[in-house]
């Protein structure tokens, strides 16, 4: 089946298969957040880009293979609700931005950083500080060896802009920087980005509209 990454309140999840890397988008809880399994083909060893909510659903998602590891993009309640059940049922280890674990109340286990790497077996992600939505929001980026890289951007960056910064002039200036900076200007078009909330996008889709958001302002 062709992964479109369309998923709804309730609904089946949407599995895309890459050479090395499986990629499960479901969605979960009252605010439409969406939730990404990571496995490694060759050690099933799986992460989790936010426990967002539902923790029955997200066991049942992770299975009898067990879970490795359960990162948060940010520190906003909607994405970490389920954190804590998870975390009990399975043992996971925990990450998130440094600038945004204390605004986590589950302990976060491994404090993370522009530039490191976290693992999924003999995968790897690139964590990606970027600021504005909140001091500590990171994204991670799957490079791909036999494909297109692939970009999980928690609350960043969506179809259609940047994330809500609230108002604030200089959070906005500060995300769009770090948006056009460390992922338009570095990644290719065809870079395929997984958001926090709703359907998935590629850079090259939202790249031409880069200006037209600076000028709208959010």
């Amino acid at each position: 089946m062709t992964y479109t990454g369309k998923v709804s309140e309730g609904g089946a999840p949407d599995v895309r298969e890459l050479a090395h890397l499986v990629v499960t988008k479901m969605e979960v809880g009252d605010f439409s957040n969406n939730t990404y399994l990571l496995r490694c083909r060759a050690t099933d060893e799986q992460l989790l880009v936010d426990a967002a909510a539902e923790p029955d659903r997200l066991v049942s998602l992770v299975g009898s293979d067990g879970l490795r590891s359960v990162v948060t993009t940010h520190r906003h309640g909607d994405h970490w609700q389920a954190l804590a059940e998870v975390v009990q049922a399975t043992g996971a280890t925990t990450y998130a931005g440094e600038k945004d674990a204390d605004g986590i109340p589950v302990p976060t286990d491994v404090p993370v950083r522009d530039g490191d790497r976290i693992r999924v077996g003999e995968c790897e992600l690139e964590a990606i500080h970027l600021v504005g939505h909140t001091p500590g929001s990171i994204a991670l980026l799957y490079d791909d060896p036999e494909g297109t890289p692939h970009l999980f951007t928690g609350d960043c960056l969506f179809p259609g802009g940047v994330g809500n910064t609230f108002g604030d002039r200089d959070n906005f200036v500060s995300l769009l920087h770090d948006v056009r900076t460390k992922l338009f200007d570095r990644l290719p078009d065809e870079t395929w980005f997984y958001p926090g909330h709703g359907d998935d996008s590629t850079l090259g889709a939202e790249r031409p509209h880069l200006d037209e958001w600076e000028q709208r302002g959010w």
